[in-house]
Parts: structure tokens; C-alpha cells; sequence
């Protein structure tokens, strides 16, 4: 028998929600996970149809600034691309990333690989560029220890790459409480470092961001550092390499890249105002409800499901 009324899908809803709030404890290690505490929400979340109703239902306090310490400008001819980093899950990645960018290493490089449905990457074309103060080789930093402070809003449904996903501080994250793992994930617009088949030879001097339908066998093998907030459309949309894995053949064909900089050293001016929609709040879990099952006037059967990097997380310019 096929169950697809208003009113079974209403009781799905809420059973799926008495559900989640009913989540205790996850032991690990002698660490108590507060996951009860990490998915609580409201009784009456904002109510919303769209996405759009739900956001436009939010408070003040549902988003966050970027931390300017710790975000970068990649500027093109093109414009600008705003990346925040992830220092809680590369912390040793971002420093030298930071480090790279303060001393003008990125500037005058390049874009040199734009692999359809995958990645575009830049750095040095010639790999000769000095890294300066900067270390040339670092700790992997694919997982970080899941410890009862790294905060996580957990998604509903079954991830085929993890035990459990959802999200950390705007990030997509997965975890595995057994081997007390947590890790970002692939998804649409994460950057990471590349490297060679040594793992400690990832070094944030050759960056790439996700262009296409989410890598997840990456996950746990390459370091993540962060994500694109904003100006994804000039990566995204840039011509494809025909060399092998996306690579252009010719160096008229590279993409330069003007300058790189860190917010926190840029004039007030010069700034890009953004924010984020936090990712522990009840206007979030809202969000995520309205996305898994879309009641949209065009939608006619809601999915009742969502993939992690279907997740969207909006960005808005105050």
C-alpha cells in the first residue's frame, strides 16, 4: 500500500521531528556528546512554504559576519571571489594560507585546471615560486578528533560516505562517532589544498574548489580548508581544459589571478559585507525541513529526503 495524503505526510513530519529531539547522548571515548543538545530547536520553528518565506522569517541573530581573520579575496579580472576558511578543521592549512597570502604569494598566478564536473585549481604554472615564511609541507588535517565542543546540526537522513552528516559552523561535515572522527565533505564550492601521493605534501599553495556533483570519495583524503561564499559564478563558469584531469594546454589559456587578501587586512571600505545563515539555529533546521520536502506551488511530490550537499546556505549582504 502507497501512503501519500496530507495527513501522512504531516504525521511523517512530526514523528520525524519527536524523533530527532529525542536523540540523549552518543558516547565516545569516555566523551559525552551532547547530540540532544546539538539538534535542539524550538517547539514552533519559522513557519515557511519556501525557502524564501523561511528566510525572510529569520531574526537578526540567525546570521553570522564573516570572521574577516579569516577570510580571503581572490580577485579576478573578472571580480572577486570570498572564501572562508575553516580553521577549526585545517588549522595548520589555514595559518599557511594565511601566511601565503600576507606575503603576496598568490598574486600574478594563476587558474590552470577547469575539469568539467569536478574542479577548478590554481597556483604556481610553473612551480617555481619561493614559498617564503610559509611551510612547504604539512600534517594531513583530513580529520579532526569529535569532541563535544566542535558544534553540529545533523541532517535527517542516511548518508551513503558516513555514519552521520549535517553541519558545522556553515560547513558541511560528516562524522563517525565510533572511531570519534568528524571531516568536511565534498561539496559544491569547498576548497581545498592539493597534493601529491605523499600526504603531508599539501601545503595550500595550489588551492581547488569543488565545481560540480560532490566528490565524496575525496573525503578523508585531501585537506579541505574552507568555502566559497560568494562569487562562485566566476570559477564555476570558466572555460574547460581539454589537457588530461581539466589542465589548460596552453598558458594564454590560464585565468589570471590579480591578488589575494586577507579581509582583516583590507580597508573598512574596500570590504565585502556578508553574512551567513548559522547553521545551530532553528530557522536552519527550518530551512532544511522546506528543502526535504518541497511544498512549492510547482512541486507536486515532496522528496521527503536531502542529500548533504543539497543543503543550500544562503549568504546576504546586510
Amino acid at each position: 500500500m502507497i501512503f501519500d495524503t496530507p495527513a501522512y505526510r504531516t504525521a511523517l513530519v512530526a514523528g520525524l521531528a519527536l524523533a530527532r529531539r529525542a536523540i540523549a547522548t552518543v558516547a565516545l571515548g569516555g566523551i559525552a556528546l551532547a547530540a540532544g543538545a546539538e539538534e535542539q530547536a524550538p517547539a514552533a520553528p519559522p513557519a515557511g512554504r519556501t525557502m524564501a518565506d523561511v528566510l525572510a522569517a529569520a531574526a537578526p541573530s540567525d546570521w553570522r559576519p564573516l570572521d574577516a581573520a579569516h577570510t580571503l579575496y581572490l580577485e579576478l579580472d573578472s571580480g572577486r571571489v570570498v572564501i572562508e576558511l575553516a580553521p577549526r578543521f585545517a588549522p595548520e592549512h589555514a595559518t599557511n594560507i594565511l601566511r601565503l597570502a600576507r606575503q603576496g604569494y598568490y598574486d600574478g598566478l594563476a587558474v590552470v585546471r577547469s575539469q568539467d564536473n569536478f574542479v577548478v585549481q590554481w597556483g604556481d604554472p610553473d612551480g617555481k615560486r619561493p614559498l617564503g615564511e610559509a611551510r612547504a609541507t604539512l600534517p594531513p588535517e583530513f580529520t579532526v578528533p569529535l569532541t563535544a565542543s566542535l558544534p553540529f546540526t545533523r541532517l535527517p537522513d542516511a548518508d551513503g560516505y558516513a555514519p552521520e552528516v549535517g553541519f558545522s559552523e556553515g560547513l558541511p561535515v560528516a562524522r563517525d562517532p565510533r572511531a570519534g572522527q568528524a571531516w568536511l565533505a565534498h561539496c559544491y564550492a569547498m576548497v581545498g589544498a592539493g597534493r601529491g601521493n605523499e600526504v603531508d605534501s599539501g601545503n595550500g599553495a595550489e588551492l581547488y574548489v569543488v565545481i560540480g556533483h560532490a566528490p565524496r570519495q575525496l573525503d578523508r583524503n585531501i585537506a579541505l580548508v574552507g568555502r566559497v561564499v560568494q562569487g562562485m559564478e566566476r570559477l564555476a563558469t570558466l572555460p574547460r581544459g581539454a589537457g588530461p584531469l581539466g589542465f589548460y594546454e596552453q598558458p594564454s589559456q590560464h585565468v589570471p589571478i590579480r591578488r589575494v587578501r586577507v579581509a582583516a587586512d583590507v580597508p573598512e571600505a574596500e570590504r565585502s559585507r556578508l553574512e551567513v545563515l548559522r547553521t545551530d539555529t532553528a530557522t536552519f533546521d527550518a530551512l532544511v525541513e522546506v528543502r526535504r520536502n518541497r511544498r512549492d506551488d510547482w512541486y507536486k511530490r515532496p522528496a521527503g529526503y536531502i542529500d548533504l550537499c543539497s543543503v543550500p546556505l544562503p549568504v546576504r549582504a546586510p
